[in-house]
């Protein structure tokens, strides 16, 4: 058994405030601790319950925030940015069984602790066949096209009511509770430390690789804050104007779909000015 966890960092324990999750900030420093606390736990509960192989792909920002030398000895780590499927990278392999979503978060435009879709702002709603679409749903598309399972997802309350859309099965737990996108009832480390392991062991049986979906056409519709990103968002192949704010696109799979949808977030990312977006 082989098991995938895609790491995020804004739904990890005591994680509330933009600075928690920017790179280099004091607050970033002290909540990495917090945020390799949750992906350790879930290490540890899926070796409990048998796996012979765990991987991580760190998922958030830079792609360099856990604390390797924090780890089990077990685990093996992917680190760094620039990978073919970002933030499920590793899915693609053949030997890999389900796979985890730890630390993530609602997406743009919904209720949520730092809620949010690719960007931290710009994108104010997301939708994948018309339906108002996450990180985690997005990423959901993919894996299962290659025939891996979504077996446990942690992030605030919210987070878990959202993988109920995408991955009803999967176990869930959420290490604190939502009050606006800047406030939330935290758990201490200790306590979810204890529920993530307790529900990685639950979750180990699903780990059942699935035989891959024959891909399928997905549209993706996006919504900005500003009007002149349609432009900026129009320079990729493919991409149109569909009203208001709003660009779409139709890619032939969804892992063609997700690397289009990355295509456009850093194009119109590099459009947005410091003071008026």
């Amino acid at each position: 058994m082989k098991i995938l966890i895609s790491a995020d960092m804004e739904g990890a324990t005591g994680v509330t405030w933009p600075a928690d999750v920017l790179p280099g900030t004091p607050q970033w420093e002290r909540c990495r601790s917090m945020f390799t606390s949750d992906v350790d736990a879930a290490v540890r509960g899926f070796f409990a319950a048998g796996a012979d192989e765990v991987l991580i792909n760190e998922a958030h920002w830079t792609m360099r925030n856990l604390l390797l030398e924090k780890l089990d000895e077990r685990v093996e780590m992917l680190t760094g940015k620039h990978k073919s499927l970002s933030m499920v990278e590793g899915a693609q392999r053949a030997d890999v069984d389900g796979i985890a979503y730890i630390g993530y978060h609602t997406g743009a435009g919904t209720e949520g602790v730092l809620a949010h879709t690719y960007l931290a702002n710009t994108l104010t709603g997301v939708w994948a066949d018309g339906v108002r679409a996450s990180e985690g749903y997005l990423n959901t598309l993919v894996v299962a096209e290659l025939g891996v399972p979504v077996i446990l997802v942690t992030g605030d309350d919210r987070t878990i009511e959202d993988a109920k859309g995408y991955a009803p099965e999967a176990e869930g737990v959420a290490v604190k509770d939502y009050v606006s996108r800047y406030a939330a009832i935290c758990r201490t480390p200790t306590r979810t430390a204890a529920d993530i392991e307790s529900a990685a062991q639950r979750a180990a049986p699903l780990a059942v690789r699935h035989t891959p979906q024959s891909p399928e056409p997905h549209t993706i519709e996006i919504e900005f804050d500003a009007e002149h990103l349609v432009g900026a968002a129009t320079v990729v192949p493919g991409v149109e104007p569909a009203g208001e704010r709003r660009v779409a696109f139709t890619s032939p799979s969804a892992y063609e779909a997700i690397r289009a949808f990355k295509a456009v977030t850093t194009v119109v990312s590099s459009a947005v000015e410091e003071q008026y977006g």
